[in-house]
Formats: C-alpha cells, structure tokens, sequence
C-alpha cells in the first residue's frame, strides 16, 4: 500500500480491490476460525468433561475462562494497533492463538484444558479486533460498507453456526471432542501464509512510543471481577450478599482508577476524548443491544430447540439456520448500500428496529409455538444484527484519525463483548429462576412435591423422566425462553433510542482523516461531515 497523493502525504490510500480482496480472503478466515473457537464447543461440553473427569463449576469455568481473557485483552490489543506493526501483531495473535488450540486439544485434565482457554481466549481477543483494524487500515470507511457485508456474515456463520459445528465433530466416532479444537490449526495457518505473502500496509514508525501498561492493567482487573461477579451471582451467592458488594465494589474501583489513568497518560488503552464524543459513545450503547442479541440468540436458541422441543443438537443448529440466513443476507445487501450511498444512519435504525421487532415476536414462544413462527422471529433477528453491527463499528471509524483506529475499534468491539457476556449471564439467571418457579408449580398441579425428587429440574436428561413430567419440563423451558426474550426486547429498545440520536453524515473517502490528525478533539467531527451532511 502506498500513498497516492502529493495533496495529503501523511494519508494512506487504500489499496485497489484485487489485492484487498487477496488480503481480505486471509483475514475473513482467521476471523471465522476466532469466531467459531468460542462456540463450537458449547454442544461438545458434557462429552469434554465427562471425558476428563471434570466437575460442574469447571465445565463453567471452560467457557468462562475464554470470555473473560478475550474481553478484558481487547481494548489492549485495540491500543497496541495503534503504536506498533498491525501485520506483526496479527502474526503473533495467529501463533498464540494456533499453539493454545493445539494445547487444548491435548489437554488431559480440565485443569489444563481451563489454562490453555485463558491463552486461546487472549489470541480470540486480538484476532477480532485486529481485522478490523487492518481492514478500516485498507479502505476508506465509504469503500469498507461492502466489505463489513462479508464481516458481518462471517461473524454470524461463526456465532450460529459453532455450535453444528461441534455437533456433528462429537458425534463423529473417527473425529471425537478434541478435533473441536484441533480443526482450527490447518485453517488458521494457511490463513497465516496467505497474510504473510499478500497483506502490506503503510505502517508509521513511533520511536517515542509508550505503552500505558498501568491503565492496560487496572481496565483487565476491573472488568475480570466484574465479569466474575457477574458468571457467578445467582449461583453461588445471592444478588444481595456481602460477594455482591465486595466485587462490584472492587471493580468500580478499579475502573474507576483505570478512567483516572486514562485521562491523564499521552497514549491511553481507551482514548476518553473518542468515546465521551456523541456520535461514539452512541454508537457504543446501540452495540450493547446488539452483543445481547448475536451471543444470546444463539445461547438460548439453541437450549429451547434441545430443552424445549426436544431436538438434538445437529437438529437445534440446522433449526437455527434463518438466524444466521438473516445476518448473511442483511450484512451483505446493507453493505453494499451503504458503501453506494455514503450514508450509514438509516441502515442502522432500520437494523436495530428489526432487532426489536423480532424479539418481540420471540417473545410469544413457548414449546408448542409453530416452527415458521420461530423461524420468522429469528431472522428478524438476524437482519437486524446484520444490518446494525458493523455498520456501528464503521461510525465510531469514521471519526477519528488512523493513528487512533485500533484503540476506537478496541473499544466498541470490548463494549459490545461486554454487553454479550452480561446480557448471556443476566439472561441465564432470569431463565433458571423462571424455569425452577414453572417446573414447581407444574408438578404441584398434578400431586407431586416438587422438593421430594424426581422434579427433573436439576437434571436436562429429559429422555428419561417419565411423559408427564417431560411435557411439564417442555413448557417450563418454552415459556421462560419467550420471556428472556421479552426483556431482550426491551433492552434492544434502548439500541433503537440510542441509533435515533445518532449524526446524520456521509462517510468519509479516504483511510485518514483530511489532516491525518491525531488529534481527535476536533478532527473526528470535520472528518464525519464529508461532503455534505445526508440522511
């Protein structure tokens, strides 16, 4: 990549389409296999830790361990783009990421397995931020709708498409558990090659460059214990309880301290002056919406298919399918129009509105409800994750300066990160506690004590309880997923608020803002208005 214009020398230009697309192809890849590492195991959990002689608390602990070290690294990742090479850390992210997927599935206890998923879930972390920080390092915001299409399908495929993934590896007697982790290696490194031999960026050498290693610390604490508090209330301590206190009191501290540092560093892991702006900090609440919605989707989906209609798991993922339909063909089509139009805000209300509407219509399940009804919920769900997540990326892109694009898009990707993983476990809570409440009061009404055993609601091994009991777990499952679903809706109301704020603008042409400023106090704002304000 090279610059083309005498006018503006300290500005990047992107690269013409053929080599974009070769470098793209490479960095589509390494984000599907990031992606999917998270979710393919979610079906194949039971047979892992039955098979290393695991415990409940570490089965929770497999997939815990991994979110808590790809969220709380994020913004860290964000920020290191922004001061060293974007190629080299992405050569490194890949290595991490392929020795800790061989780690895990080598793993002979679930000790070790726990360990290696705190490393893969740091290489997780930088790999989806760094596309797109690459990507936004190649083309120009108006340019890069089409290809946030292709991002966006990928990332839905990923999420929705994991857990079939790991149903049918598990379910594959020449395969086993462990080739959900080793199916990732033989992709990612000819991901690795192709990178290696076609991505080249203009990358700007900052010898003064310093690390803010202190704030890079306080955000990773703060948020693991609050990310903690937030895997365990309801469990193992109640809401209201001195854990409660201690812990959430503990992480407002520490990211408290954290905005303290952040504000007062030269090189912040979380530029403050980007994120307090308006069109940013809104582009962060409508993503927490939509993190709810590609993490829970899939979540609680794919239970009530299992749980609730009784479908194995290859059949709960197939069942799926509009969901992830929905995102592929919405990211795509709206893409393409934005990158056509150079206007952004439409799509996105029209997306979160969607968001909105289809929860609401999933709202009204329950484990009798048509499948067409469910399908058609779903893929406006779909559409509206498709339409409305990457282009909120693209706002927060396009108003600050190239010297700032890793740290704004570590951020959004660690807000929306954040609001998945609270929104799952909040979610998670509110379903267990309605079930319980609706498996009780269904065995009452036929004469059985719920406390005397044979209830069914610690168990998910539906298949052997007798018929009656079964229907009643059925409609237990069924009833409460329509009513997480109902708050999701209403959390996705605030999504829609937020979008409704936003500044109508056109998205800039080129890669770097006009000046090629750092400076985001001003230039982020002269940089969105190009060249005329639009709806």
């Amino acid at each position: 990549m090279s610059a083309h214009s005498a006018a503006a020398p300290t500005a990047a230009a992107p690269m013409d389409h053929r080599h974009v697309m070769r470098a793209f192809s490479g960095l589509l890849v390494v984000l599907f296999v990031a992606m999917i590492s998270g979710t393919v195991v979610s079906v194949a959990l039971p047979q892992i830790i039955g098979s290393l002689d695991g415990t409940q608390s570490q089965y929770t602990w497999v997939v815990t361990a991994t979110l808590l070290a790809s969220t709380a690294s994020t913004p860290i990742w964000g920020k290191l783009a922004d001061l060293f090479s974007k190629k080299l850390l992405l050569q490194i992210a890949i290595g991490l990421f392929i020795v800790a997927s061989l780690a895990c599935g080598f793993a002979q206890n679930t000790g070790q397995l726990i360990g290696f998923r705190v490393i893969q879930g740091l290489g997780m972390g930088a790999l989806q931020v760094l596309v797109q920080v690459i990507i936004a390092a190649m083309i120009s915001p108006k340019e890069r709708g089409r290809y946030n299409g292709y991002l966006g399908g990928v990332m839905a495929v990923a999420t929705v498409g994991g857990p079939l993934l790991g149903g049918f590896i598990t379910d594959t007697s020449w395969l086993g558990w462990r080739w959900c982790f080793f199916i990732a290696v033989p992709f990612t490194l000819i991901a690795l090659v192709m990178l290696t031999r076609t991505l080249h960026l203009d990358e700007i050498k900052r010898p003064d460059t310093k690390v803010d290693y202190l704030g890079a610390a306080l955000i990773a604490a703060g948020v693991s214990l609050l990310l903690l508090w937030v895997t365990f209330v309801g469990n193992n301590f109640d809401w209201i309880s001195w854990q409660t206190l201690a812990m959430v009191a503990g992480s407002v501290l520490l990211l408290g301290a954290a905005v303290m540092v952040e504000a007062k560093v030269a090189e912040p892991i979380v530029p403050l002056h980007v994120v307090r702006r308006r069109d940013p900090a809104l582009a962060i609440i409508a993503s927490l919406a939509v993190g709810m919605a590609m993490f829970g989707g899939a979540v609680f989906l794919g239970q009530y298919f299992q749980i609730g209609r009784g479908y194995s798991p290859t059949e709960a993922g197939l069942l799926t399918i509009p969901m992830m339909a929905g995102v592929l063909i919405s990211s795509t089509v709206a893409g393409r129009l934005v990158s056509k139009s150079g206007k952004v805000k439409p799509y996105i209300i029209a997306g979160v509105v969607l968001l909105t509407v289809g929860f609401l219509g999933l709202s009204l399940i329950d484990h009798k409800t048509s499948l067409v009804g469910v399908s058609l919920g779903m893929l406006a769900v779909g559409a509206g994750v498709g339409m409305s997540m990457q282009n909120l990326v693209l706002v927060l892109q396009n108003t600050v300066p190239l010297s700032e694009l890793g740290a704004a898009s570590g951020s959004i990707t660690f807000f929306r990160s954040l609001g998945g993983t609270v929104g799952v476990s909040v979610l998670g809570a509110v379903l267990a506690n309605q079930v319980s409440a609706k498996i009780a009061d269904g065995l009452s009404r036929i004469g059985v004590d719920p406390a005397a055993g044979g209830s069914g609601s610690g168990t998910l091994n539906i298949a052997a309880m007798p018929p009656q009991i079964q229907e009643i777990v059925r409609a237990a499952y069924g009833e409460a997923t329509g009513h997480i679903f109902l708050i999701s809706a209403g959390i996705a109301l605030i999504g829609v608020v937020a979008t409704l704020f936003l500044t109508p603008t056109r998205l800039r042409d080129s890669v770097d803002l006009a000046d090629g400023s750092g400076d985001a106090g001003g230039a982020g704002e002269a940089g969105e208005r190009v060249p005329a304000a639009a709806g």
